[in-house]
């Protein structure tokens, strides 16, 4: 299969923290750059796909249910000027659950909930982020198992319908995590490698990470 992985555009809470305080992370909608980016995007996917061998079918677009992901995904498909054929949305795609801490700024997490932010810190600092947990929500281990699970679907895919080239519209630490699983890289690959730039667009070509696409 031949994966195109998309971290979403800009968001308003990627311009306003204090979003996050006022609004459920899935409800969090693009910024107008964000939007910008994500037609941009397309428009880089469609050059991809033009000079790609073998040329592509069927190019479905999975996408998180989020906010944020629904809008890059559509601007993804108005740039693409119909490269890509349709969109599904996959609700194991979505963003690290952050449980307690969801909507709290990070310099005030000690204060607010100090047991469970020194029980999180002490985790992290002798296990490695990847492995702690956050309080009632996800471990970056966490976020991994899950998008494995999607992985059959895309197998699916490939297998009953013949769609061997898709786009994942996803995020940061999601889109991470789908490398590291597809690529069958390590925990350590995971925890020195940085979050993608927003609309990023990273290639999976047989089974390989063939890294960002460019400008």
């Amino acid at each position: 299969m031949r994966i195109l992985l998309v971290r979403h555009g800009e968001s308003a809470g990627n311009v306003d923290r204090s979003v996050h305080e006022k609004m459920a992370d899935h409800a969090v909608p693009l910024s107008a750059r964000g939007r910008v980016q994500a037609r941009a995007a397309g428009e880089r996917i469609a050059a991809y796909y033009r000079g790609a061998a073998p040329p592509p079918g069927h190019v479905r677009v999975w996408a998180s249910p989020y906010q944020r992901t629904r809008e890059t995904a559509a601007a993804l498909v108005e740039g693409a000027g119909g490269i890509l054929t349709d969109v599904r949305e996959h609700v194991l795609l979505v963003e690290q659950q952050y449980g307690l801490f969801d909507g709290v700024p990070e310099e005030e997490l000690a204060a607010r909930f100090p047991a469970e932010h020194a029980h999180y810190d002490k985790c992290a600092r002798f296990a490695g982020k990847f492995w702690a947990r956050m309080p009632l929500g996800e471990s970056r281990f966490d976020v991994a198992a899950r998008v494995h699970q999607s992985f059959g679907t895309f197998q699916r895919d490939a297998a009953i319908e013949g769609i061997h080239d898709i786009v994942v519209v996803c995020h940061g630490v999601t889109l991470r995590a789908f490398v590291m699983m597809w690529c069958h890289l390590t925990p350590e690959w995971f925890d020195d490698e940085p979050n993608p730039p927003n609309c990023a667009v990273r290639v999976i070509d047989g089974g390989q990470d063939r890294g960002y696409l460019g400008p």
